[in-house]
């Protein structure tokens, strides 16, 4: 009578590790698009009637690439607890890739604020776009370097975890297919118990 537990338990592993693994991409989603909201960058510049306007740039503003690895991430989510075991290996690469995606896109735009978009917020703000002041940096590009290597980070703990939750288990099945063999015997002496009754020789 024990042998229906034992059968259940892996399979509850392996659902509570794919449930598990999906609520951490789900995380890591809602971080990686909560980074690029505030403002990253700050500058001035001047304009015929104002000499200095204030202009900042959020994360989406110069790194558009953030937002969408969360969107990603967002859907890889979705997808893991779903997938067979070849399409998880999929999932958990793209899950790497968008981490790898968000770290180039952050130091690119820590790298040179202007070039990744920051001068069309400008020209946007004020129609002046010669004149390149001083860029003051805020913390949220650093965090999402991080949170970008937090996400790859995962997705190689993802990797090795799930070999023990990968794939539908087999024993039930197995035990099912146990159980059901020995009906058809069973008719057949119903059917001959049925034939004595009736006076016939079921020999």
């Amino acid at each position: 009578m024990t042998e229906p537990a034992a059968v259940s338990a892996p399979s509850t592993r392996r659902a509570a590790g794919r449930g598990r693994a999906a609520g951490v991409l789900l995380l890591l989603a809602a971080l990686t698009g909560l980074v690029s909201l505030p403002t990253w960058f700050t500058t001035t510049a001047a304009t015929a009637l104002d000499p200095r306007v204030v202009v900042t740039a959020s994360g989406a503003d110069v790194a558009p690439a953030v937002p969408a690895a969360a969107l990603v991430l967002l859907a890889c989510a979705a997808a893991i607890a779903l997938v067979g075991r070849v399409a998880r290996w999929v999932v958990l690469a793209v899950v790497a890739g968008a981490g790898v995606l968000v770290v180039a896109a952050a130091l690119q735009a820590i790298g040179d604020p202007w070039a990744s978009g920051l001068h069309q917020q400008v020209v946007d703000a004020t129609s002046v776009g010669e004149d390149r002041s001083p860029v003051t940096v805020s913390v949220w590009p650093y965090l999402a370097v991080g949170v970008g290597a937090v996400v790859v980070l995962v997705a190689l703990w993802l990797a090795r975890a799930s070999r023990s939750w990968a794939g539908p288990s087999r024993r039930h099945e197995g035990t099912t297919a146990a159980t059901t063999e020995p009906r058809p015997q069973v008719e057949d002496e119903r059917s001959a118990w049925d034939a004595l009754s009736r006076g016939d020789d079921p020999s």
